[in-house]
C-alpha cells in the first residue's frame, strides 16, 4: 500500500536522452550497420536508418544521458516541501558517476526507494546500462541480478496507473491533465530534446523541462495516495 511507504525514502527522477551521435554520418561504419539493423523493427516504409536515426537516444545501445532531475520531499514546520535539482552536461560519464555516488549516499543515510514514470521500462534499465557502457559501477541500488521483483525497490506512476493491465500506456502529461494536477509551463517536448541539445546545445532549458517531469511525478504520487500535492511556493529548486 502506498500509504505505507515513507515518502522521505522516495528519490523521483526523470532523465532526457539523445541519440549518441548529432547525425547518423557522425557514426562509425559498424554502428551504422547495427542500427540499420535495429531500426529495421520500427521504420516506416521507405525510411532509411539515417531518417531513422533520431529515434536512436531513447535506445540505451545507441543514445547518451544529458540531463538527470531528481527531487526528494521533506518536511519543514509540519508541512510537505519538495527539493529538486538537476545533473546536466555533455560528459555522459561524469553525469552517471555523479549520480551513482549520490544514489550510494542516500541509499546509506535512507533505504532508498527510486520512483520514475515508466521507470522499469525505460529510466533504470537505461541508466543502467549507460553506466556498464560507461565502465562506472553500478551503485547498489540499480544491481538487480538476483533479485525477485517484490526485492527490488522501484516504483512506477505508469505501472501504478495500470492497476494489473499489461497492454496500457499513459504519459505523464495525460495523468496530470486528468487528475487535477497543476502542471509546470516547459517551452519544449520530450520529442525537442535533441533538437534543443544538438542545434541550442541549451542545458539549462533541458535540465528546466526535466526538473518540471521529476515534479509532476511528486504530485502525481501524492494524488495516487489521496494527498495535497506540493504548492509552487514549497518547491525548492536546487
Amino acid at each position: 500500500m502506498l500509504e505505507n511507504i515513507k515518502i522521505e525514502k522516495v528519490l523521483f527522477l526523470d532523465i532526457e536522452t539523445v541519440p549518441e551521435m548529432s547525425d547518423f554520418e557522425q557514426l562509425a561504419p559498424e554502428f551504422k550497420e547495427f542500427w540499420d539493423k535495429k531500426s529495421t523493427q520500427f521504420r516506416k516504409e521507405n525510411q532509411t536508418a539515417a531518417e531513422a536515426y533520431e529515434r536512436a537516444g531513447i535506445y540505451a545501445e545507441f543514445g547518451k544521458v544529458i540531463c538527470i532531475s531528481f527531487g526528494l520531499v521533506h518536511f519543514k514546520d509540519n508541512t510537505r516541501h519538495a527539493r529538486l535539482k538537476s545533473i546536466a552536461g555533455d560528459d555522459e560519464k561524469a553525469i552517471l558517476k555523479e549520480f551513482a555516488t549520490l544514489l550510494e549516499k542516500l541509499n546509506i543515510s535512507r533505504d532508498l526507494i527510486l520512483c520514475a514514470h515508466n521507470g522499469k521500462e525505460f529510466d533504470f534499465p537505461y541508466l543502467s546500462r549507460r553506466m556498464l557502457i560507461n565502465g562506472v559501477k553500478l551503485p547498489s541500488i540499480l544491481d538487480t541480478a538476483g533479485r525477485k521483483p517484490w526485492e527490488t525497490p522501484f516504483l512506477d506512476t505508469m505501472e501504478l496507473w495500470k492497476f494489473g493491465d499489461y497492454k496500457n500506456y499513459t504519459s505523464l502529461n495525460l495523468l496530470t491533465h486528468l487528475l487535477g494536477i497543476p502542471s509546470p509551463k516547459a517551452d519544449i517536448d520530450g520529442s525537442q530534446v535533441a533538437t534543443v541539445y544538438y542545434k541550442d546545445h541549451d542545458l539549462e532549458r533541458i535540465s528546466k523541462y526535466c526538473k518540471n517531469d521529476v515534479l509532476a511525478i511528486i504530485q502525481l504520487f501524492l494524488k495516487y495516495r489521496g494527498e495535497e500535492v506540493i504548492p509552487a511556493e514549497r518547491v525548492e529548486i536546487v
